[in-house]
């Protein structure tokens, strides 16, 4: 029988991915809207104030904070695949997780789950040497829920291991028939729509197959869209809240 659609359903964004001087998204304007954030952990984005800063602003409105890791690539924004070692790459997990939590900590806190950025969120769904290393950082941190896409192998990994997964969905990306993600480089493989993006939103809920949505923070008018799906979440009677 396939799956309803839940009652509570949560939202997060990709927050905390400025550096320096460089700013990216409006985290302040964004949280409110949030109920779990993917805060950077610096590897791909945020300087170490940029993430304090966005971890305190999580806690003062009651936002669940995950660890957003990625490759070691601030050059190309953790978008680029990296043939990494997977010992290699738990041991850049870990650091990432234990950076963040850390930080997440003296603001109050503390790392709620975590969830692959950007390249390594797409190689995690088939490639099984990055897969089992991302689970074995997450377990040797004691164990945390994990965020990725349905029926990707990380959530089989991580299922086997006895860790909660959470299966997400994208509000404001367009999917292939098979499910997966439009590649960025192709039009349309982002919903700059508000509007549009919320009807995906209540689309993906009443399917029953996702636990989170994600709007992401480096988006034009995610302050907007985010808002807007919330909204029309609400008014589909999908009460929104963070599973952490």
């Amino acid at each position: 029988m396939p799956p309803g659609p839940p009652s509570t359903l949560d939202l997060n964004a990709d927050v905390g991915e400025s550096f320096g001087r460089w700013r990216l998204g409006d985290d302040e304007a964004l949280l409110p809207h949030l109920t779990s954030a993917n805060v950077a952990c610096g590897f791909h984005a945020g300087d170490p104030l940029t993430l304090r800063r966005t971890c305190e602003g999580a806690v003062h409105h009651g936002v669940a904070i995950g660890a957003q890791v990625g490759y070691r690539d601030l050059v190309g924004f953790g978008r680029r695949f990296v043939d990494v070692p997977p010992d290699e790459l738990a041991a850049d997990v870990l650091y990432q997780l234990g950076a963040l939590d850390g930080i997440a900590r003296a603001a109050g806190g503390g790392v709620g789950y975590l969830k692959p950025h950007g390249a390594l969120y797409h190689a995690v769904t088939a490639h099984e040497g990055q897969a089992r290393a991302v689970v074995e950082a997450v377990m040797a941190y004691g164990g945390l829920p994990v965020l990725g896409l349905p029926g990707s192998l990380l959530l089989t990994i991580a299922a086997e291991a006895g860790l909660p997964t959470v299966p997400e969905g994208f509000a404001d990306r367009a999917y292939l028939p098979d499910g997966s993600l439009v590649p960025r480089g192709e039009p349309g493989a982002v919903l700059d729509d508000p509007s549009a993006a919320a009807e995906q939103a209540v689309r993906l809920a009443g399917a029953g197959q996702v636990r989170s949505l994600c709007v992401h923070g480096d988006s034009p008018g995610a302050v907007e869209t985010a808002a807007a799906v919330r909204a029309a979440l609400s008014d589909a009677g999908v009460q929104v809240a963070s599973f952490a």
